[in-house]
């Protein structure tokens, strides 16, 4: 372990070029929560004659998460090859194309095609924007601004809300104009990423280290190196093939983590997307008319909850806040479960209450999985968790309009209840913990004990 005297990425003083790298970042996730979104709205407002029957409904809504799955589970093995820098800018390009394209959808299937390509590119961002942050953040900075991914999300998520809601009395065709309002963010975003520089810790994998030593000397600290790298690389601690990346993830070594990482994202994802993908009509069916206003007022908590769990993710141990919040989540929405007609003050408290925690659970999802896995395969593992997530969120958004029509509501609340319960005994059980530690020590070769001696939260 490089001696703390020495100057590296991990014990660098924060400088201005990691904030500025936080905030392209955070545009990407900003569109990938504003893309998914959207179409909360945007469905609540089709016409009648659309042909969107609870089938289609579904359909659309897990459209994005199966591209989704296809992006994280395929590019984050190739931002492993080629590299950070071209993805970061190349996913943008296909999000601008293809949320034009919905401005010229004519049928549900059309809008299925063409949701899933912005799946894609949502997939490719998953993968790569938190790879590329983690690897360029000193320590101090990790948890924070990588759970910033998260929150910022969940403003993405509630801004195409508000538009939605301010432009859903546009006439028949206003679902239309509420979807291709992506459009505008991807634009900037895209533009602003232009010239971002290669990952020091990729260039080093590849044996590059004149290029990466310049790079870290040039935006990090001109008295930073990476000598703490390459004596990891060559001593093969963090040697790892490219190509085997996928294979690496599910040897005896890695499967542990690579399970754990899609497990727990899918306990938290799963119910969550469902859920506010169909906000209206789950408010609607509970007993509250006009679901937009109480599902303005839920996703107004959602980004709360980003923005405090920015706060408490270096303030609490990884593992203690991923147990916690499960049993917090399982106990907030317990009462929709139970009660066969909970009143409206019910209704909103237990689903705000769920929105909140949730959304401080989530930081993690973008700061877990990345140091969980070392640089050789790092992007391939936080795209695999990502793409296993998402088979229960768009599995979960498939099904949502279908069961809600044939079992209600309470069925639906039981069974979220119930996964939330069991990523807390999975948790419990499985959850190594990362916080305090360098990459290279969160993603060190050998497996750490759960209940390993904690290191104090920095």
């Amino acid at each position: 372990m490089p001696s703390e005297s020495r100057l590296t990425i991990d014990n660098s003083p924060p400088v201005g070029f990691h904030y500025r790298l936080a905030v392209l970042t955070w545009g990407g996730k900003f569109i990938d929560g504003y893309t998914l979104g959207v179409l909360t709205i945007a469905l609540a407002v089709l016409p009648s004659d659309f042909g969107m029957t609870s089938f289609y409904s579904g359909l659309v809504g897990a459209a994005a998460l199966f591209g989704l799955f296809l992006g994280s589970l395929f590019i984050g093995p190739l931002a492993d090859r080629i590299g950070r820098r071209r993805l970061y800018t190349a996913d943008l390009a296909l999000f601008l194309v293809a949320s034009l394209a919905q401005l010229f959808v004519q049928d549900a299937l059309q809008l299925f095609a063409v949701r899933l390509v912005l799946g894609v590119a949502i997939g490719i961002d998953y993968a790569v924007g938190p790879t590329y942050l983690s690897e360029m953040l000193p320590k101090k900075l990790r948890g924070p601004l990588l759970g910033g991914l998260s929150a910022v999300w969940r403003f993405g998520f509630l801004a195409s809300i508000v538009v939605g809601y301010f432009m859903s009395g546009l006439g028949p065709d206003a679902w239309k104009w509420i979807l291709v309002t992506s459009a505008i963010p991807t634009a900037v975003v895209m533009a602003l990423r232009l010239g971002s520089p290669e990952s020091p810790r990729w260039l080093v994998q590849q044996g590059r280290y004149g290029e990466a030593d310049a790079i870290v000397k040039k935006y990090i600290n001109p008295e930073a190196g990476v000598d703490d790298l390459v004596e990891a690389h060559e001593s093969g601690t963090a040697r790892r093939s490219n190509w085997a990346a996928m294979k690496a993830l599910f040897s005896p070594r890695w499967r542990s983590r690579t399970f754990y990482a899609g497990f727990f994202w899918i306990a938290q994802a799963t119910p969550q997307t469902a859920i506010f993908t169909f906000l209206p009509s789950l408010f609607v069916a509970l007993g509250l008319a006009g679901g937009l206003t109480p599902t303005l007022i839920q996703n107004a908590f959602f980004a709360f909850g980003g923005i405090v769990g920015m706060v408490v993710v270096n303030r609490i141990s990884r593992r203690g806040l991923l147990i916690s919040t499960f049993w917090m989540m399982a106990v907030s929405v317990a009462a929709l479960a139970i009660l066969p007609q909970p009143g409206a003050v019910v209704v909103v408290t237990c689903l705000c209450v769920y929105a909140f925690i949730e959304a401080v659970a989530g930081n993690l999802q973008f700061v877990y999985p990345s140091e969980l896995f070392p640089t050789s395969i790092r992007a391939a593992g936080v795209g695999m968790a990502a793409a296993l997530s998402r088979i229960g969120a768009a599995v979960g958004t498939f099904l949502f309009p279908i069961l809600l029509a044939s079992f209600g509501v309470q069925a639906l609340m039981a069974g979220t209840v119930c996964l939330l319960v069991l990523g807390a005994v999975i948790s419990q059980k499985m959850a190594p913990e990362t916080g305090g530690r360098s990459l290279e020590e969160s993603a060190a070769e050998e497996d750490r004990s759960p209940r390993a001696a904690q290191p104090e939260p920095n």
